[in-house]
């Protein structure tokens, strides 16, 4: 299991680098911050002392080098709008992000067994049917297009829930939640389905009611159990899609996370926060991505053998 652990750390690396090489010149490609950050009056004296001090004077090379080395240190200095640690502004609006990412994925995974258990123990029913059109179709909303219509509808045609912010406690989090959950719920109904429908037929589980087992605990002792593994995988790979991709659901409702700080960051030309954020962003899913490998494998014997070998 080191070894394997140790070999997908190797192999994210890459990728990582290259994430890091791409967010470096895509931000610079946004254009200069100095004509944003001054005003239409300053002086070309006071420009050319506003790119020394901020290191946009230096040759590109030059800037890339210094962009390595802090992010080897951790350091990538200070918000070119607040004078803050950009480090220190990443870390403090992550938590938000994983906070809605793990209530969203809890949620997903709760009502993805209840119904796709359900589903799967009446195959072809119109429970079923009904139940397999429902995430076919939440499967196939886009998040920005649940959003806008969630806030349309429930904030502004009803007054029901805030349009935005945290600042109206539960209820702020309900559109934020409802919206990253509609398409999680879906694609993980209809895997857990497939899965509990290939685990009630199986030669256990007829054992398992030859021997007097409930239909409860056949469905969560035994079929629930052996239909894990997949369900897993999937739930892990829609996990990094949430933190990866709460960044428009957090600019449309003002959620306080890392996507709405990259929002910011890209419309304000501030190239520290913005490369702190997506250092801490892709840090974190390679780490998903490693934790969910693992758990996997310790699922399935047949990955713990790969492993070994």
């Amino acid at each position: 299991m080191f070894r394997f652990l140790r070999r997908r750390i190797y192999t994210s690396l890459i990728p990582l680098f290259v994430v890091l090489l791409g967010v470096f010149f895509l931000a610079r490609l946004t254009g200069d911050p100095t004509s944003l950050y001054l005003p239409e009056s300053a002086t070309q004296a006071q420009r050319e002392a506003f790119r020394a001090t901020n290191g946009f004077d230096q040759p590109v090379l030059t800037q890339l080098l210094d962009y390595f080395k802090g992010v080897v240190q951790l350091d990538f200095g200070q918000s070119l709008r607040t004078g803050e640690d950009a480090s220190a502004m990443a870390l403090r609006a992550f938590p938000a992000t994983l906070q809605l990412a793990f209530a969203t994925m809890f949620l997903a995974i709760l009502g993805a067994v209840i119904i796709g258990c359900w589903a799967a123990y009446r195959p072809n029913s119109l429970a079923d049917r009904i139940s397999s059109l429902l995430s076919m179709t939440a499967a196939s909303i886009p998040d920005f297009w649940f959003a806008i219509m969630g806030v349309y509808v429930f904030a502004i045609l009803f007054g029901w829930l805030p349009t935005s912010g945290v600042d109206n406690g539960m209820l702020s989090w309900v559109l934020p939640i409802a919206t990253l959950l509609i398409r999680p719920l879906g694609v993980l109904t209809q895997v857990v389905r497939g899965a509990m429908v290939s685990a009630l037929s199986a030669p256990y589980v007829r054992l398992a009611r030859s021997k007097g087992a409930g239909d409860l605990r056949v469905v969560t002792h035994h079929a629930l159990r052996n239909a894990a593994a997949p369900a897993l995988t999937v739930a892990g790979d829609l996990m990094v899609g949430l933190v990866n991709g709460a960044v428009v659901v957090e600019a449309i409702f003002g959620w306080p996370g890392i996507g709405k700080l990259m929002i910011d960051a890209i419309l304000q030309r501030d190239f520290a926060v913005l490369q702190a954020a997506v250092l801490l962003t892709a840090v974190s899913i390679f780490v998903l991505n490693i934790v969910i490998d693992a758990c996997y494998a310790l699922l399935d014997a047949r990955v713990r053998d790969k492993v070994k070998v």
